[in-house]
């Protein structure tokens, strides 16, 4: 398929999006049917987190554009095939995962079955079915702790000090292993804590704000100077789509914002935008918690010519915004 942008001709990749429903995917998944690409999106609508917010971003995205939906589990390789047979694109771009450091942390098995299983399903039928290019959301959780900052993709010997990260780097393995193989174009995103509207529940920024305004306590793991590379969505999905592109053979890339903030000025600026002070409860740090996160942007600037546009308190405020409308 071709479409006209710009007054060029440009051609529009048939495109399956795995994680639409959730929070990039549905805003990646805007500007994808705003783009005009044959966009076939699967999601398991699993009830991590409320299945009605999943229904009412696929509803979202049904107000930008056209797309085919499929309800399935990534590890379910009949079911996918199917799906591939169906639909033959010619992009993956595989956002669905099992999210997040503390769940993994109780439930490892869970999240290697779906993060890594559900991987390489993904991987496999993209060899079979000729895709020319797969897009993997990776972590900043593969990082785990080190004392070299900024993070960069240069990184040797990343150890990451949850269950999740360690899902990620395998994801990642699995990446370079049939671009080795089969010669499938891959590239790794290593996301930097992604927030914005209809952030998941369960993320810290949503669950202070909903704390804030209910006046009840926040727990604070450690005493607050825990630091965090806080990336708005919209920034992140600019470096996505900026990777639909990117002509190489494997390549791993962080997107970020290179502005790590301290978990007390996020805080601060929750209290300030929602006008009430919040009441803190400090307790001890949590198994997995990284004590900071901080993006070396230069790869990402020299592939993509990635800038993140959004400020740290700009994006606040819109989330802040967001939620009031969404909740009254």
């Amino acid at each position: 398929m071709v479409a006209l942008h710009g007054g060029k001709i440009i051609r529009m990749e048939r495109i399956l999006l795995t994680g639409g429903a959730g929070f990039i995917g549905s805003h990646l998944a805007e500007r994808l049917v705003l783009r005009e690409h044959p966009l076939f999106i699967v999601d398991d609508l699993n009830d991590f987190y409320s299945v009605q917010i999943k229904n009412q971003n696929l509803e979202e995205i049904r107000k930008k554009g056209r797309y085919e939906f499929e309800c399935a589990d990534i590890c379910d390789e009949q079911k996918l095939r199917g799906i591939f047979e169906r639909h033959r694109p010619e992009m993956v771009v595989h956002l669905a995962a099992r999210a997040g450091v503390r769940p993994s942390v109780e439930q490892p098995l869970l999240y290697e079955k779906v993060n890594v299983q559900g991987t390489l399903v993904l991987l496999e039928l993209s060899r079979l079915f000729g895709v020319t290019k797969f897009i993997f959301a990776s972590s900043s959780s593969i990082y785990g702790v080190t004392s070299k900052t900024p993070f960069s993709e240069t990184e040797a010997n990343p150890n990451p000090i949850s269950p999740y990260g360690v899902t990620k780097l395998a994801g990642e393995k699995a990446c370079y292993c049939y671009t080795h193989l089969y010669k499938i174009p891959t590239i790794c995103l290593r996301f930097f804590t992604v927030y914005g509207p209809r952030q998941r529940p369960d993320l810290a920024i949503y669950k202070f704000v909903t704390l804030i305004r209910e006046g009840r306590e926040i727990a604070v793991f450690g005493d607050g100077s825990t630091l965090r590379d806080y990336t708005f969505v919209d920034d992140v999905v600019d470096g996505v789509l900026a990777t639909l592109d990117l002509d190489c053979r494997h390549e791993v890339i962080n997107l970020g914002n290179s502005n790590p903030i301290s978990l007390i000025r996020m805080i601060r600026l929750l209290e300030k935008h929602c006008r009430k002070p919040a009441q803190l409860r400090f307790e001890e740090s949590q198994p997995g918690d990284m004590p900071f996160t901080h993006a070396d942007l230069r790869k990402a600037e020299q592939f993509l010519g990635y800038q993140p546009k959004v400020a740290f308190e700009t994006g606040i405020a819109r989330f802040v915004d967001w939620f009031q409308q969404a909740r009254g």
